[in-house]
């Protein structure tokens, strides 16, 4: 059963839309609201933007987009684990994370 809500868009057009905003979706946005972009344009801004998010974040790098929010790495610590199909206690080692801390333009919006 799919959930739809009434929502505005990024450029403030009321809509109906799914509950869950997949990479595809919101492609298709962009190119409908921006008519000198073909779909495949959108797609490759769309692609470039988490590209490069993605590897900001891998060298390290926090990424600010003020008002949105920021995406940042943190290092989560070794422990002691169990395997869910075993019960076994295994070592499950330390590993970054992605973080996100969304920005006060975004909770305001969130929160009206």
């Amino acid at each position: 059963m799919k959930h739809t809500i009434a929502t505005k868009n990024l450029f403030s057009y009321e809509y109906e839309r799914e509950a869950i905003l997949v990479k595809s979706k919101l492609v298709q946005i962009i190119a409908r609201h921006n008519p000198h972009l073909m779909q495949r344009d959108a797609e490759n801004v769309v692609s470039a933007i988490f590209e490069e998010i993605s590897a900001a974040l891998a060298n390290g790098q926090r990424v600010e987009l003020r008002g949105f929010g920021a995406f940042s790495i943190k290092a989560r610590s070794a422990r002691n684990g169990r395997n869910p199909r075993t019960g076994e206690a295994v070592m499950v080692e330390e590993k970054w994370v992605p973080f996100f801390k969304t920005g006060k333009d975004l909770r305001d919006r969130l929160n009206k």
